[in-house]
């Protein structure tokens, strides 16, 4: 792709090239640094070319936000999940203007709805920055990504193209697993689902034969929704056979932890969030506030931390915080509750150890201490893999190899100072970025909504003041992200429509 010039007015004295920015990844990170990216330089008045690259049919949507079933639904309430970290009421706005006029910021909505929200926000922001910026969608993947002679980067695409980019920003969302813990008769097996937010994926699964799920997670949670029917039981097994705790259905406001933490080594640190947790529950009756309240602190903390002592969390501590961490919805709660109750969900500790043919197709899984579970499917749901390249993306895989990016903290993601990739060689001299899991490694906690937008606008401003400073523009108009920002009547066409609609501007 070349560089596309400003078409000068009678008074300008040079030309000044539109300069590019590709975003890698259309889905709720991608599509949040391309809202961000589109009112900051229209409100700033900086001429830009937008790509993204994505091969999904609708931007914002991604695997998390795909899904129609309405039973799924966000495990963050409404209030959490607005675009703009200064105007959190701006998603339960949406959801009024859109049919759901009595939704309150403690509601828990529908996975679906708030992939509609992403997209049509990236669509009425594509829209109101027309003219200043200029937006395209590639609907392929990129696969490679490499210095460009101009000093700026070229993106290799899986059709044979290429993007040249003045930065570039990789928003590719969670890395797929190896499923490294499946035995290989399993892994060959066709009644072993590996990636069950896959499109189809789950299609033959049907609604008759038991399941067992891998994983005892958020992922397994929702596949236990999805999957549940009379006469199925539905099994689940992890290494400590925990489901994540809910949600309060009236939560309490965060209580602060006590400072100092960020001092602490690991075992010293264990010891005060205890107590805090324990204050909490006495003074409040409920644990939750004291989590909460750690939320924002978390980075700080990992980062205090040494490597052994990262790697003692992950081996000793991950499990339980992520269980009470990463919480269910009240009503996702109460319909696993009834499933148990009814025996129609099964949830062990375990770990398995082989697979065989079964004689009626299915297959029988055996386990480390000596039990056997006849199933007609296991599903993978153990998560993303926590390696940059972990799924074997060529585009990551051929950064750190070609040294354009280093792997994170004990191999967990990359290196990267404000999203900004270190190199090989520990530099950020490249104008390439990243957020949300990729930077798990220096964060952990950095794989939500609210973690991900504040990063997407960080990413924003980190972006467009290179673009001033190499291109020329404005520097002097912006304000707040989010600030006075609310919305027209929906159109007819909905946002699905229009976010397409904007696109097909520049198409």
């Amino acid at each position: 792709m070349s560089v596309v010039p400003v078409v000068p007015s009678p008074s300008c004295e040079a030309v000044r090239p539109r300069p590019t920015v590709a975003v890698v990844g259309a889905g709720a990170a991608g599509a949040l640094v391309a809202i961000h990216l589109c009112e900051s330089a229209a409100r700033r008045r900086i001429p830009l070319d937008l790509v993204l690259v994505d091969p999904a049919p609708e931007a914002g949507r991604g695997a998390a936000y795909a899904t129609e079933d309405p039973e799924l639904r966000l495990n963050v309430p409404v209030g959490g999940m607005s675009c703009y970290p200064d105007d959190p009421d701006h998603f339960r706005r949406w959801l009024c203007l859109h049919g759901e006029s009595t939704v309150t910021a403690r509601d828990f909505a529908s996975r679906y709805r708030y992939g509609s929200y992403l997209a049509g926000t990236l669509g009425r922001a594509v829209i109101a920055a027309h003219g200043t910026v200029s937006v395209r969608r590639l609907r392929t993947r990129a696969t490679g990504c490499a210095d460009a002679a101009d000093g700026g980067l070229e993106l290799s695409l899986a059709d044979g193209a290429t993007v040249m980019a003045h930065s570039v920003v990789l928003a590719t969302g969670p890395a797929a697993g190896r499923a490294g813990w499946a035995p290989a008769e399993l892994v060959a097996s066709d009644r072993f689902v590996r990636h069950p937010w896959t499109p189809g994926a789950l299609d033959a699964v049907g609604t008759s034969g038991d399941v067992l799920l891998v994983g005892t997670g958020l992922t397994a949670v929702d596949l236990a929704l999805a999957l549940d029917r009379p006469g199925r039981t539905v099994y689940a097994v992890s290494r400590d056979g925990l489901l994540p705790q809910a949600h309060a259905v009236a939560p309490l406001p965060p209580v602060p932890p006590p400072p100092g933490l960020a001092a602490l080594p690991l075992h010293l640190l264990r010891r005060e969030v205890t107590r805090h947790v324990a204050a909490t529950r006495r003074a409040h009756g409920d644990w939750r506030p004291a989590l909460d309240g750690l939320r924002p602190e978390i980075g700080r903390l990992w980062q205090g931390l040494t490597d052994d002592e990262r790697a003692e969390f992950l081996g000793r501590d991950a499990s339980r915080w992520n269980v009470h961490r990463h919480r269910m919805a009240p009503a996702a709660a109460e319909t696993i509750a009834r499933a148990r109750a009814a025996d129609r969900l099964r949830v062990h500790a375990g770990r398995v150890v082989s697979a065989t043919p079964h004689e009626d197709g299915g297959l029988v899984v055996s386990f480390a201490d000596g039990r056997e579970l006849q199933v007609a499917w296991v599903v993978d749901c153990t998560g993303p893999g926590l390696a940059a390249d972990a799924g074997g993306d060529p585009l990551w895989s051929g950064l750190l190899t070609d040294g354009l990016a280093a792997a994170g903290p004990l191999g967990i993601g990359v290196s990267t100072v404000r999203g900004r990739l270190l190199d090989g060689r520990g530099h950020r001299e490249r104008p390439l970025f990243t957020l949300g899991a990729p930077r798990r490694g220096e964060l952990w906690e950095t794989t939500a909504i609210p973690e991900i937008r504040t990063q997407a606008l960080e990413i924003t401003q980190s972006v467009l003041a290179g673009l001033i400073g190499a291109h020329g523009g404005r520097g002097d108009t912006d304000r707040p992200a989010g600030s006075g920002y609310d919305f027209p009547p929906a159109p007819p066409g909905g946002p699905s429509s229009l976010i397409d609609d904007a696109f097909s501007v520049k198409q």
